[in-house]
């Protein structure tokens, strides 16, 4: 056998262990479904956030009061602390915090509310910077104005 051969089956066996242990892994992974009282009920057919292997993934989040489920309409400031005050309740009962936010999605009704949502976002997340993505859309639910979801590591694996 050539070496080149030799070297090709080597990796192949190598690959294919790999995506063996990775199926196993993700195949034995067990969704835990995260609910709080300290954050909105989920409105609909979801869960507020699910965590799996060492993941938190956890809805978007919209300026809805959890101690009375009642929409806070004001200024996009004040609807952007209350959403983060919701992720950050979502994060805690998850095991995670805002300081271990990967990835968020922030979702504004008018982009004209960028600088106002991203002062208060500033001030919510401190030092920590998380990647994020932030677009326009059509309409929200409730039709806020703005929603956020995020991506968060946990300690649980």
């Amino acid at each position: 056998m050539s070496l080149f051969r030799q070297a090709t089956s080597i990796a192949s066996s190598r690959q294919l262990n790999h995506f063996k242990s990775c199926f196993a892994i993700r195949s034995m992974a067990s969704l835990e479904r995260i609910n709080t009282d300290k954050a909105p009920a989920a409105i609909g057919p979801y869960s507020q956030a699910v965590a799996v292997n060492g993941f938190l993934y956890v809805s978007g989040q919209i300026p809805v009061d959890p101690t009375n489920q009642e929409l806070k309409l004001g200024t996009v400031a004040e609807q952007t602390s209350l959403v983060l005050d919701n992720l950050k309740a979502v994060l805690e009962a998850g095991g995670s915090s805002m300081n271990q936010v990967v990835k968020t999605t922030v979702f504004l009704k008018d982009m004209n509310d960028f600088t106002a949502m991203n002062e208060v976002y500033a001030q919510k997340f401190g030092d920590a910077r998380p990647a994020r993505a932030a677009m326009e859309v059509a309409r929200l639910p409730k039709d806020v104005s703005v929603e956020i979801e995020c991506v968060a590591v946990t300690a649980k694996m």
